[in-house]
């Protein structure tokens, strides 16, 4: 037991242990949309004023797609789920002695009433693998901006004539996540537990862009380019870049209270705060702390013990929503070995989303005409996920948990998959 706990601890520092390059990860996304010598976004240095008037539109459509981009990326660290804050049979004492509360190694990501008992601990530790594929259902590899020419004539874009041009850039991110977690949990009475998750994070990125100038109308040398001359003008340009980093993410406290428990039924209360340890420029944590509360109602039927876990977060950042929180599953001892946990785990955002994406281009001249600006919905992010895995109780007593998590929603920044594997032990 101490071997494999002492492994695991050892990987997860060698994990925090990578140096991190002068430039942060979140700063290197904004290399893909800067092209040239200039070192300003798709400034196209022609040597006069036409060269930045791509500039306005390219800071609010760069502002918006990396906060969007970011923000959401920092959200995923946070939004791995916690482990169950107990694991194995569960006990109380009754009249002096040890009476159990549970058969089944219990649920691995929803919540039982159960407590661990006076005295008891709880230690766990977990690796999650997360390849984000998705934002909104677009897929990260394929996501189309347009950014429109700053409006220098009259008002009204497309007076003068080359406020038609249009710059189109296709942007393509490879993000993984993997987040090595150790957890404890203390049984400071019958009837109340205590506990800690650390988690230690590895992001990275790798991203291509690839910019192309849209000259509007023919017969006439585009006054826009990124290099060459009028006569032989270069309308593409590309850039890439690549990064990693690693260190702790967003540490969690929390505190679990059981309102009552008999052998068919039980309540309780959980509540926990994350810290915003995890460094936000490097994509490690959301840059915010947060506070949930959890109303938790479990029912055993012999080896069958169905849980409803139902509450509400509210996060201290700026661009961050409130959600409301809901959990339905249960777990199910198939043999003295092995239990199968299955979960649905829902978040439901509270009010409309707090980063904007750009608008609409809007061309009056020469005739009237839109321009979507990103092909990314800003819909709300009301996450819905399906998670089913099996504990298997080894010698010793030492759990090992495997468990596969499945987006069932397209919102928001989204993997395919994600995949746990852990160990827990109680004592």
């Amino acid at each position: 037991m101490k071997r494999w706990f002492g492994a695991l601890i050892c990987a997860a520092i060698l994990l925090s242990a990578t140096l991190a390059e002068a430039q942060s990860l979140r700063s290197r996304i904004g290399n893909l949309f800067t092209f040239g010598d200039c070192g300003l976004p798709l400034c196209l240095d022609l040597g006069t004023e036409h060269g930045q008037h791509f500039i306005p539109a390219v800071a609010a459509g760069e502002l918006g797609i990396i906060g969007f981009v970011t923000e959401a990326i920092g959200r995923s660290t946070q939004r791995v789920p916690l482990a169950a804050t107990s694991s194995g049979e569960t006990f109380s004492i009754v009249g002096g002695l040890p009476v159990r509360t549970s058969t089944s190694a219990g649920p691995i990501f929803g919540e039982r009433s159960q407590t661990l008992g006076r005295g008891r601990f709880y230690l766990g530790a977990n690796v999650s693998g997360i390849n984000l594929t998705s934002i909104g259902g677009v897929p990260l590899e394929n996501i189309t901006i347009n950014f429109g020419h700053q409006d220098v004539g009259n008002p009204g874009l497309g007076d003068p004539n080359f406020e038609n041009d249009l710059i189109q850039l296709r942007l393509a991110l490879d993000l993984n996540i993997t987040v090595a977690t150790l957890f404890a949990t203390w049984g400071i009475a019958d009837f109340v537990d205590i506990g800690v998750v650390v988690p230690f994070v590895r992001a990275s990125i790798v991203g291509a862009s690839e910019a192309q100038i849209l000259p509007f109308g023919t017969g006439t040398s585009p006054l826009h380019r990124f290099a060459g001359t009028p006569t032989d003008p270069v309308l593409r340009a590309s850039a890439s870049m690549e990064g990693s980093s690693t260190g702790i993410g967003d540490v969690v406290g929390r505190l679990k209270i059981n309102l009552g428990q008999s052998q068919r039924a039980g309540a309780a209360l959980l509540a926990d705060v994350k810290f915003a340890t995890g460094d936000e420029d490097e994509l490690l944590g959301s840059g915010a702390s947060a506070v949930r509360a959890l109303a938790i109602g479990s029912l055993q039927f012999g080896n069958f013990s169905p849980h409803l876990n139902f509450g509400y977060v509210t996060r201290s950042g700026e661009l961050e929503n409130d959600a409301i929180l809901a959990t339905v599953g249960f777990d199910n001892l198939m043999t003295s070995w092995a239990t199968f946990a299955f979960d649905l785990v829902s978040e439901w955002q509270l009010g409309d989303n707090k980063i904007e994406l750009p608008g609409d281009i809007i061309y009056v001249t020469p005739f009237d005409r839109r321009l979507s600006s990103v092909d990314i919905p800003s819909d709300r992010e009301n996450i819905l996920n399906a998670s089913a895995g099996v504990k298997f109780t080894l010698r010793g007593g030492t759990v090992l948990v495997m468990n596969g998590l499945m987006p069932l929603r397209d919102v928001g920044l989204q993997p395919d998959f994600v995949w746990t594997v852990g160990l827990e032990y109680a004592f």
